[in-house]
């Protein structure tokens, strides 16, 4: 495929990883098609990149990211609680624990009735609920050993404002010493930005260890560019590009028929990110501040998740 769209990118790696990809089993048994270390990149000024060749659904994406950014939950220990998701008709975490659950207690109960049972008891939220120290918990309240706990994205600001060109200016989640206690380690690792002083710009960078590159990086890409948006918006800055690194980068053997349609699709304009109300705070917005304007893909395209 050879187009100027920016999401050819996307659809180029589709046809690139099934046509060239290494087939591999892997951790969930499914089995994949396989590249190693691939690259897209997105000028925001030049649209909002929510993939249009099958829906995208941003605001489940977006909420994700706001939870993210909250870091810790009032549930249980204040690990990142599917909880909170929950609460706002988010699913997307809710099959990692559920497995958990049905693992540990032999109990066979359905997700939808182990949702709801995290939903109404709060006993039960607390203790099956937690996530473990997962994405937020690490971005938000890195824990030393000493005892404290490091806010990293509130000093990614700070270096932003008073030392913009850094080159440290960067949040982590992947903590080794606490992966054993996660319910699934971060895929969506490291971030690192970039302020270029003579555009007035903060450009946002992700190194993704694993990429679902069907279902997930619609998705990593969409939230990178909307905490890239958000960090420039408080820190005086306009949005500059986003840069995805994949690593392991594949599409699952269950999912090939539907990259197969979507690769018949043709790309349509992307859309204009609004933040209709301004917080004080970067960890103060939730979905009713954001929207997308004239965002009109085509339908979306159901495959499985691989657990």
């Amino acid at each position: 495929m050879t187009n100027t769209h920016p999401e050819y990118q996307y659809l180029n790696l589709l046809e690139k990883i099934v046509s060239n990809g290494s087939e591999r089993i892997d951790r969930t048994g499914v089995g994949t098609k396989a590249l190693f270390g691939e690259t897209l990149r997105f000028d925001l000024s030049e649209g909002f990149p929510a993939f249009t060749t099958k829906r995208v659904y941003w605001k489940t994406a977006f909420k994700e990211m706001l939870w993210m950014l909250k870091g810790k939950s009032k549930w249980g220990t204040g690990n990142p609680n599917i909880r909170d998701l929950l609460e706002q008709n988010v699913h997307i975490w809710s099959e990692w624990p559920h497995k958990k659950y049905v693992d540990e207690t032999g109990d066979d109960i359905t997700l939808k009735s182990f949702e709801e049972r995290v939903l109404t008891d709060d006993e039960f939220a607390s203790q099956w609920g937690d996530l473990g120290p997962v994405y937020g918990k690490q971005w938000r309240a890195w824990k030393t050993e000493d005892g404290r706990e490091i806010d990293q994205v509130s000093e990614v600001l700070e270096q932003i404002k008073n030392n913009p060109t850094s080159r440290r200016i960067i949040f982590e989640g992947w903590n080794v010493g606490e992966l054993d206690q996660m319910a699934l380690p971060p895929c969506h690792k490291h971030y690192q930005f970039f302020v270029d002083p003579v555009k007035g710009t903060v450009s946002g960078s992700l190194v993704q260890r694993s990429a679902d590159t069907f279902l997930g990086v619609a998705f990593n890409v969409c939230n990178l560019a909307l905490i890239t948006t958000l960090i420039a918006e408080h820190t005086g800055y306009m949005p500059g590009e986003i840069v995805w690194y994949g690593l392991d980068v594949h599409v699952y053997l269950n999912h090939l028929d539907q990259v197969r349609e979507q690769l018949s699709r043709e790309p349509k304009a992307f859309p204009k990110l609004v933040i209709k109300s301004k917080k004080k705070s970067l960890f103060d917005y939730t979905i009713d501040d954001l929207d997308l304007e004239g965002y009109d893909p085509h339908p979306p395209i159901k495959a499985p998740v691989a657990i």
